[in-house]
Parts: C-alpha cells; structure tokens; sequence
C-alpha cells in the first residue's frame, strides 16, 4: 500500500478517474443491491436503450461487479465495434478490475479508432506502471497536441512514474519536479516524488514533500499518513504517532494509521 486512497490519476477533466470502491467489501447497501435490481430489470425490458444499459453498467462498477459490467460492454461492442466511447469504457472497467493487460488492449482499440488525447493519457497510465518504454513516445504526441501546462504535467508525471519504476530514481524526481512546475497542485506528483525519497532511506528529503502536500492540500490524510512513515523509519516514535493521529483525524477509514498507532503505542 502506498496511501489509503491513492490512485495514479487523478484527472477528473479527462474522465478516466479512480474507481475508490473497495472490491472486496461484499457488504453493499441493500438499496446498491434493489437499485441494480431494478436497472437490469429496465434494462431487459428495454434492450435497445443504451442509455439505460449505460447507467447499469456503471452501477455494476461502482459495486465492483465487474465481470457483469464487462459482460455488458461486450454486448454493446458487439454492436457497435467502432466507437471509441464503448472502447474506452471497458478499458476503465478492465483497469479497474486489476486486469491491467485487457486494459491496455481495450485502450489501444480505442485509440485505433480515434486518437484522443484523454485516450493516449490513460494508456500511457498503465504502460507507465508496467515499465514499457512505448511511454515516451506517446507522451512525445501527447505533448506534439501542445495541449497546455495542464497536460504537460501529465506527460511529465508519467515518465516520472516510469523512470520510478524502473528503480532510476534521479531522472524521476527530474520528471516529478517539471511537472510539478506545469501544476503546483497537482498531488499525484508530490506525492511519487515523496514516495521516490522514501524508498531511497532519504527520510528528511520525503518529509519536506510530503509536507509541502500537506500544505497545497491541508485536508489530504496521506500527507501525514507519510509524514508518519517517514519520523517511525527515524525512529521518532512520538512524532510519528502525532502524524498518524493527523492523518486518522481526517480519513477515519485510513486503517494503517490506526494499526500504526496501536503498534507504537501498545
């Protein structure tokens, strides 16, 4: 684990944000459960809506039925394999289920078909994640659209991750810091570079970052969830606890800043 409810992107404009529901948490509402109930029910009785099969599916992934969502989505492609729209849906859906290769496949459909930018973004995501070098390529045309700062910071970040990944860790601080530059606020990138830090034994260096994100972001538990991690791995015991503290102040479902405290302070 690296933060409670850390997700790699966080770009709600591009429409390919973090699914925050835990598949493993069986326990739905019963109202989820007589919702989707009723959804497949209009649904059968309306097979040509593919408004009303939208709205089931996405029912589906946020209760992480996800086999049922894919089944949907082939039905819908089935019909209609020319749309990216249907293309890039199953791919967040494939992503997340955890199932990172049809993921990608599913982007790279889409992205045959059509070539957007959010596409490519969320391609490169995943190929960043899995160490393939095809990423800087596709960041290269993201940034050959000359989209604006915002998307540089994008491009940016997942070179960052890439170089992360791949263990050389200067050049992705290198990439965390100029998109930082492109977008002051943008969290994920404080983040890594915090984390880039950490993984380095330089505690003091991933403090000062994960401070600076506790101060873009005062309300952000992870800031201080780390901050924690970073004062145990100094064995500052006291100060550690008052940042875990912090940080279940603020995220009470944040489970490893309770269990840290407990085992800190039995």
């Amino acid at each position: 684990m690296r933060t409670g409810n850390f997700c790699i992107v966080i770009v709600v404009m591009l429409a390919f944000g973090c699914n925050n529901n835990d598949p493993a948490n069986n326990g739905k509402p019963s109202k989820d459960a007589a919702f989707i109930k009723k959804l497949a029910k209009a649904v059968a009785e309306n097979r040509d809506s593919t408004g009303l099969r939208f709205n089931y599916i996405a029912a589906l992934d946020s209760v992480g039925d996800y086999s049922t969502a894919i089944a949907q989505m082939d039905s819908l492609i089935l019909k209609d394999g020319g749309n990216y729209g249907l293309w890039f849906k199953l791919g967040k859906i494939y992503e997340h289920a955890g199932d990172t290769a049809q993921a990608i496949g599913s982007y790279q459909t889409a992205l045959k078909i059509y070539r957007s930018p959010d596409g490519l973004l969320a391609l490169i995501n995943l190929l960043a994640e899995t160490k393939n070098v095809l990423v800087f390529a596709l960041c290269d045309e993201v940034d050959n659209l000359r989209l604006g700062r915002e998307y540089d910071s994008y491009t940016n970040f997942f070179r960052g991750v890439y170089y992360s990944r791949t263990g050389k860790k200067q050049q992705a601080i290198g990439y965390f810091d100029k998109s930082i530059i492109n977008n002051y606020t943008f969290i994920d990138a404080y983040m890594e570079k915090g984390f880039t830090y950490f993984d380095d034994k330089k505690f003091d260096e991933a403090i000062t970052v994960f401070l600076k994100v506790a101060e873009v972001n005062s309300t952000y538990a992870d800031a201080y969830y780390w901050q924690g991690k970073c004062f145990e791995a100094k064995g500052n015991k006291p100060k550690a606890v008052e940042m875990y503290g912090q940080a279940l102040v603020l995220d009470k479902t944040l489970q490893q800043a309770e269990d840290a405290i407990k085992r800190l302070q039995p």
